[in-house]
């Protein structure tokens, strides 16, 4: 990632553009996320902590792939993986209850 911006205004259409990719991303994985709440069998398998700690060690690890903090990473998809979390889990509530 070598890109250098011209002007403040060319940083903020370069952030947009990958918003928009971001947000398409995140619906996509938000779809993945309510059928998984289908094959769970109880509170305990929505919320998976070994799981979540294996996606984090692979986020880590392509972050320093990509020449980018870990720690930072860490931060972002733990927010993330919380939020996707609480909607499984009100899936999974509202198919099991």
């Amino acid at each position: 990632m070598t890109m250098k911006s011209k002007n403040l205004a060319e940083v903020r259409e370069n952030i947009d553009r990958i918003d928009r990719e971001l947000v398409k991303l995140l619906g996509e994985r938000a779809v993945f996320v309510g059928e998984a709440a289908a094959f769970k069998t109880d509170t305990a398998s929505v919320q998976a902590p070994q799981r979540v700690e294996a996606v984090i060690a692979k986020v880590r690890a392509l972050a320093e792939e990509n020449q980018t903090d870990p720690a930072l990473i860490e931060k972002i998809y733990r927010a993330m993986i919380s939020a996707f979390t609480e909607a499984e889990q009100a899936e999974f509530e509202t198919n099991n209850f």
